[in-house]
């Protein structure tokens, strides 16, 4: 494993990229010398693409596993220490840091020279600079933002080293030191005024770092705060908008509209998606991934889903079709749109990654390219029905009505009734309607442990609320049967054991690194 000395040294810009294409390129990870860097506009293209390379990458080993194993949803046909809640120091990838500070690494690069760059590039403009810029911040702020939900405390680097001469070794900066960057960096994005609205190419909209992504990642990061009046603000900046490349909700119910979130991709509920293309414009082959293989349907997958949230998909499958006379175009989100299963059958595969263009048909291997979606709109609007939800602890009425309008025109889109839960009926069946809705619509895409998580989170100033039982530690019970019920509620009552430990091969090559209590 490489140690985070390792990865801060290294500017990860490679020569030769020069056109916007060049983000599907696979790059090289060895550095530049750095008085050869930054002499012309095409180096801050080639470090901005590789973040978005090294996000890519980071898809199978971390975005995916950490964002879902150990909520249970999504499990391994071969169970794992994330699986089992057993992870130690030297559980491998999964406590593994590295890829997200190459992509900080690639941000601090262009966020420290890109004014160097127009200086040395008569061509470069300032528009132009302060767009990388506002692409720079969002990748460090996200990056960010997948550390601090994972580890809580982490180094905070904020500079590239560009020299042996710079302090290598750094100690972790609390929780709130970073949440404060993080926004910092996002709120410098957005008043910078550079913030693209839509790229030339669809794939670039929906690929790079737009306003609308910063919008949503700001959302995000509010909510993780339990700042919700400002979470509402910025999910209101996309839902509310009036510019016409603002990302809007898909409403249509029907399967073969709702899938096209997944297959081609790109849609109009996009907000952010990792790009994969098996074609070129003119026909060669391209970038493809191995997110078919992960989930394809059969005894020795990877990923499968958990045994209860298969029932919960096959009811509503049973019911959809009850109501609509068989037809399968009105599955939507459940068989063969979320998953795919036998009617009764305990086992469900995440079909989002696997199906094709109809809806039985899965992809052929000519086209194991799906995309990986980091934001869609329905996100932004169920973390705005949380918010609305929590900033009264679900006393006032009119936002208890608002937050259902909004579970219930997704359960809408996806042919199913209205919550069961009513606008008087509390804060515990109304934000237990949320999670469902939350479990369900994103499924396999990396965000189930990261939102029981944040609810985990919340306190009641009352303490008629147990939030973390209730609400995290009790829907964990639920979807995750690996682990058992005893060892869930054990684990998951030490606030430490929410996050991950610091790997013993960077407590060794860094000593001012402190090992999370829980691990030690």
């Amino acid at each position: 494993m490489k140690s985070f000395k390792t990865i801060i040294i290294a500017t990860a810009a490679a020569l030769g990229l020069t056109a916007c294409n060049d983000y599907l390129d696979i790059m090289p990870e060895n550095s530049l010398p750095t008085e050869n860097m930054w002499t012309k506009k095409s180096d801050v293209e080639s470090a901005l693409f590789a973040g978005y390379y090294h996000l890519r990458s980071s898809i199978t080993s971390h975005l995916i596993p950490l964002g879902e194993l150990r909520a249970g949803c999504v499990k391994r046909y071969s169970a794992n220490d994330l699986d089992k809640l057993e992870i130690k120091p030297t559980s491998g990838d999964f406590t593994d840091w590295n890829i997200f500070y190459k992509i900080i690494a690639d941000a601090n690069g262009v966020i420290a020279n890109a004014g160097k760059t127009r200086e040395n590039d008569a061509t470069y403009t300032e528009e132009e600079m302060n767009s990388h810029l506002c692409e720079a911040y969002f990748l460090r702020a996200l990056s960010y933002f997948y550390l601090v939900r994972n580890w809580r405390d982490v180094p905070l680097r904020l500079t590239p080293v560009e020299s042996d001469d710079a302090e290598l070794y750094i100690t972790q900066s609390p929780e709130s030191t970073v949440i404060a960057q993080i926004k910092d960096d996002l709120q410098t994005a957005i008043e910078l005024n550079a913030a693209k609205e839509t790229f030339d190419t669809t794939w670039e909209t929906k690929g790079r770092a737009t306003i609308w992504a910063i919008y949503a990642l700001m959302t995000d990061v509010c909510m993780w705060n339990q700042e919700f009046d400002e979470a509402i603000r910025y999910a209101d900046m996309i839902l509310e908008s009036n510019s016409p490349y603002a990302p809007r909700f898909m409403a249509t119910a029907s399967h073969s509209s709702w899938f096209t979130i997944f297959n081609p991709g790109n849609s109009e509920e996009s907000i952010f998606e990792l790009q994969y293309s098996a074609n070129m414009t003119d026909g060669t082959s391209y970038q493809t991934n191995d997110l078919p293989n992960l989930f394809y349907n059969d005894n020795t997958t990877t990923y499968q889903l958990s045994e209860n949230l298969t029932m919960e998909l096959n009811q509503d499958a049973s019911d959809i079709m009850a109501r609509f006379y068989g037809d399968p175009d009105m599955y939507v989100r459940t068989r063969y749109g979320s998953y795919v299963g036998q009617e009764n059958s305990s086992i469900g595969y995440v079909w989002k990654y696997l199906g094709g263009t109809t809806v039985t048909e899965p992809r052929t291997t000519q086209y194991y390219d799906p995309n990986f979606i980091i934001y869609r709109v329905s996100e932004v609007m169920l973390m705005k029905a949380e918010a609305l939800v929590m900033r009264s602890m679900g006393q006032n009425i009119d936002d208890n009505t608002a937050a259902l309008a909004i579970v219930n025109q997704i359960r809408n889109r996806t042919n199913l009734l209205d919550a069961t839960a009513g606008p008087t009926s509390g804060l515990s069946d109304i934000l237990q309607a949320i999670i469902h809705e939350n479990i369900h619509e994103f499924i396999g895409e990396g965000r189930a442990w990261y939102d029981l998580l944040r609810v985990g989170r919340y306190t009641d100033p009352t303490g008629a609320t147990n939030f973390v039982t209730e609400f995290f530690i009790n829907n964990v019970v639920n979807y995750n049967l690996t682990a058992s019920e005893s060892k869930i509620r054990s684990v998951l009552l030490d606030k430490n054991a929410w996050y991950l430990p610091v790997n013993d091969d960077e407590i060794l090559h860094n000593d001012k690194l402190v090992q999370n209590p829980y691990y030690e």
